[in-house]
């Protein structure tokens, strides 16, 4: 099946589904096709696509909207026989910044891409597989769909692999280097031209062999299972993967669900280490200022379209190798509204931008030495509804064979210090970092 590009004008898409029995979601995504997606999410079903059915891309300050408009057009006319859980959807996301680059490692990755999977697997209560094709009659889908059904109960799957190991680093920003860009955020910030700014690095790491990226994912599953796993690859090229903590948003009717993740530390050799590293962050100054920041800026991008929103209580969010403080945030939409318009409003957060956004953004062109691509950019799906599923994409690499880019960012207040700032970017490498180097 040849996938449907956006500038290309749809017939219909075609979708047809079925119940299937497969061993594992690291089974599934090793037999599809690329481009391969992954979404999986606490209280969610896992889907694993292969393939595309139809690509839809943008670029420009426009690129949600344009995206929604195309796509809606497509799921419109489209014929579905599906039960709601395995209906086709598009999964995708898009660059930081509203134009693409492509520089290094971005250059398969432009503004914004969403793809309909040619096949889909959705693991909840039971297994679904979704073939969908652009323009195809529905006999030849139903006739395509027996066959990647038969092929994928009779897959027979290789053990899986360890990580690949880690011969080599090279940093984009040396310590002198990040220690005179915070201190010029700082001084920006003392002075009133910003209240905050995001500031990140990147990590080029040399693999001992080609990563297995299936494997590279249950490994950061076993490890984060709280967090959202994701994969978004090009046709060709390299793989962006992530396991992050950070939801930015999910919409389900009128319903939002998001929250203020910012404040970091570390986690403890020992309980009573862990839990004063926890009540320490509680308390830190530095830290609430900055979650604060978050929160509140969240609830006000929310206000003006929902009838109510609701904060929940700060608390400490744990993971394998770091703890934040998180504050859920939820609301009812005054009105209906399609999730890619929330994704709009939302992003960036000052958890990964700043605050003003414009200025804090500026200072991101201006003093990052790479291009931060997607990272710390909203990833996920949408449906025909308009709801959908959407994570910002942290703790995330671009593995390329034996190349992997690792990145990960602080936000920096008025009292932010450049060396304590240093050791957490070091902290926030090691979810990826950790399931590439070579167990001992």
């Amino acid at each position: 099946m040849e996938p449907l590009r956006t500038d290309e004008v749809a017939t219909s898409l075609v979708s047809r589904s079925a119940q299937l029995s497969v061993p594992s979601v690291r089974a599934a995504l090793t037999a599809v096709s690329r481009p391969r997606t992954l979404w999986t999410a606490p209280d969610e079903p896992t889907v694993v696509g292969g393939g595309a059915a139809v690509t839809v891309e943008a670029d420009g300050p426009d690129r949600l909207s344009r995206v929604r408009e195309r796509a809606t057009e497509l799921l419109d006319g489209a014929d579905v026989d599906a039960p709601a859980v395995a209906r086709p959807r598009f999964f995708g996301g898009l660059a930081f910044h509203e134009a693409a680059t492509g520089r290094d490692p971005w250059g398969d990755f432009p503004a914004a891409r969403f793809v309909v999977p040619e096949v889909q697997l959705v693991f909840d209560d039971e297994v679904w597989v979704t073939v969908t094709d652009a323009g195809a009659d529905a006999d030849a889908v139903e006739t395509r769909l027996d066959e990647v059904r038969a092929d994928l109960e009779a897959l027979s799957v290789a053990d899986p692999t360890g990580p690949p190991g880690v011969v080599g680093r090279t940093r984009t920003t040396s310590l002198d280097a990040w220690r005179e860009s915070v201190d010029a955020a700082v001084s920006r910030i003392r002075a009133g031209d910003l209240r905050k700014v995001v500031l990140a690095q990147a990590l080029d790491v040399e693999l001992g062999r080609p990563a297995s990226i299936p494997d590279l994912l249950a490994r950061l599953g076993r490890t984060y299972p709280e967090c959202h796993r994701f994969l978004v690859e090009p046709a060709m090229g390299a793989s962006f993967l992530g396991a992050t903590p950070e939801r930015l948003v999910s919409l389900r009717g009128r319903d939002i669900e998001t929250g203020a993740l910012a404040g970091t530390t570390g986690r403890g050799d020992t309980d009573d280490e862990d839990e004063w590293l926890a009540n320490e962050l509680l308390a830190s100054e530095k830290d609430n200022h900055e979650h604060e920041l978050v929160a509140e800026t969240i609830r006000e991008q929310l206000d003006p379209l929902s009838a109510a929103v609701r904060v929940g209580e700060r608390g400490i969010r744990k993971l394998a190798t770091v703890q934040h403080l998180w504050t859920p945030i939820d609301a009812t939409l005054e009105r209906d509204e399609h999730v890619l318009s929330l994704v709009g409003a939302l992003h960036p957060t000052p958890a990964v931008g700043g605050l003003p956004p414009a200025d804090a953004l500026d200072v991101i062109r201006e003093t990052e030495p790479f291009d931060r691509g997607w990272y710390a950019a909203p990833v996920g799906w949408f449906d025909a509804d308009g709801d959908g599923s959407f994570a910002v994409a942290i703790r995330s690499a671009v593995v390329d064979d034996s190349l992997a880019t690792l990145f990960a960012g602080v936000g920096l207040v008025a009292d932010s210090d450049p060396d304590a700032e240093w050791d957490e970017v070091q902290l926030k490498y090691r979810p990826i970092l950790d399931e590439l180097e070579r167990e001992a």
